[in-house]
């Protein structure tokens, strides 16, 4: 249906102000919230801009579950894979299976637009609508698969319980050594290391530019942003080195799985705005996430 050339031009007609195709439109219509979701064409553009706002579009597993009620399975263990003889057995590695609940975590934003850019052939209402609601959402939706408790919101990386794993203590509140940067590094199996990132913010990075070894060489590899040959992504999102806190994320995050219930719905809202002749526009995303392999990432915490 979201394919259809008519629900295309119903969709973006309704975003103009026209109301006369609720035909063409009724199947795409979403009765939890009364909006109607992009056409895939315009889906597709609007995932592409997401993934340039939020870093775990690009590194986390996206899987759909858009059904009530989802569930799913995954093994906290490796397969075993090995070279087998002609009839000889196949291994099987003792694997512990954990059942996860998906919950349907709703992210909603407002923007407004003025009418008579909206009614202006030559403004791409399309672009801006999918590039203002990923620059949003984008930034929202990393902040909770970092920092998320749960709440109304998916579970982060640095939560206490469903979360990563402490690799390493560090030994001041305030400040980081190299050889802690080390030993983070190969708190990690190495099954893990293979793609493994490091996540931090901008105050980290800055600290771990300036460490050095015995010889004086750099830690940080300023030609290709690495340490110790693995890529830093920066998400000012991460917490800075302080008591207690966790600011060093490294590891495999394509553990992280982040679960799309609901893509990208839009609801114009015309009355409300009417004496200022603008036109709201909501948006709505259900999802979750979860990490189903703590040890897959490894985190360095600050001392108390």
């Amino acid at each position: 249906m979201k394919t259809s050339t008519a629900y295309n031009r119903a969709f973006w007609n309704l975003v103009r102000g026209a109301s006369d195709q609720y035909n063409d439109l009724k199947e795409g219509s979403d009765y939890q919230t009364g909006a109607y979701f992009l056409p895939n064409e315009s889906t597709d553009r609007f995932l592409t801009a997401l993934s340039k706002e939020n870093l775990f579009r690009r590194i986390a597993t996206t899987i759909d579950a858009t059904t009530n009620g989802s569930t799913f399975i995954a093994s906290d263990t490796c397969s075993v894979t090995d070279w087998v003889p002609e009839n000889g057995p196949i291994p099987e590695a003792a694997q512990t299976l954990k059942q996860y609940r998906v919950q349907s975590h709703k992210l909603a934003g407002i923007t407004l637009l003025q009418n008579d850019l909206i009614q202006d052939s030559a403004f791409d209402v399309e672009s801006y609508l999918t590039n203002e609601f990923a620059r949003c959402f984008g930034k929202k939706e990393e902040a909770a698969f970092i920092n998320g408790d749960g709440v109304n919101q998916p579970y982060g990386i640095l939560h206490p319980v469903n979360g990563a794993e402490v690799g390493v203590a560090a030994s001041a509140a305030d400040s980081i050594n190299f050889d802690e940067v080390i030993r983070l590094f190969f708190s990690l199996k190495p099954d893990y290391r293979t793609h493994a990132v490091w996540i931090m913010n901008d105050e980290t990075a800055l600290s771990l530019r300036k460490l050095k070894d015995a010889s004086g060489n750099y830690l940080w590899r300023s030609t290709d942003d690495t340490i110790l040959g693995k890529p830093v992504l920066i998400s000012n999102f991460m917490p800075s080195p302080a008591s207690g806190e966790k600011p060093i994320a490294f590891g495999d995050f394509s553990y992280y799985w982040l679960v799309e219930r609901q893509n990208l719905s839009i609801r114009p809202i015309k009355e409300k705005y009417i004496l200022t002749d603008r036109i709201a526009y909501i948006g709505y995303e259900f999802l979750d996430g979860c990490l189903i392999r703590p040890e897959a990432i490894k985190l360095l915490q600050m001392s108390a």
